[in-house]
């Protein structure tokens, strides 16, 4: 999932330029780089990764202020429902100041081509909207 959002963001970012870090590798001069976020994670006990939630703890503080109204989407791959984690993303995106652009992207089960074109398609609207001074 991660690869077809990066993919779709780097094939429609004419002038964006596109980071892709897996969580555990994020640091927080990534996220005051970001002028956006693709935020993914697998549901595990119907919450965010440990790593999602580790680099959150690793910036929250001193990020703090510094990326208020940054635009972000979520996806989520999920065996159960996916909402526990969405959720928990979104209350911390909220304490962040972040601004969600779409309804979190959750795809159960096997993702298959048609699920992988769902991720391409957020990574280029992502994008798309940060070319076009939308976000």
């Amino acid at each position: 999932m991660c690869d077809a959002v990066c993919a779709g963001a780097a094939a429609e970012a004419a002038g964006v330029e596109t980071r892709c870090r897996q969580a555990s590798e994020a640091i927080l001069d990534d996220l005051l780089w970001a002028d956006a976020l693709l935020l993914g994670t697998p549901e595990n006990f119907g919450y965010m990764s440990g790593l999602l939630k580790d680099f959150f703890d690793r910036t929250y503080y001193p990020a703090e202020g510094k990326t208020l109204g940054l635009p972000y989407a979520l996806f989520v791959s999920a065996g159960n429902d996916g909402s526990g984690a969405a959720r928990a993303v979104e209350r911390i995106a909220t304490g962040y100041g972040w601004k969600a652009i779409a309804e979190p992207l959750i795809l159960k089960g096997d993702v298959g081509e048609a699920g992988l074109q769902r991720c391409r398609d957020l990574g280029e609207a992502l994008a798309a909207g940060l070319a076009s001074g939308i976000f």
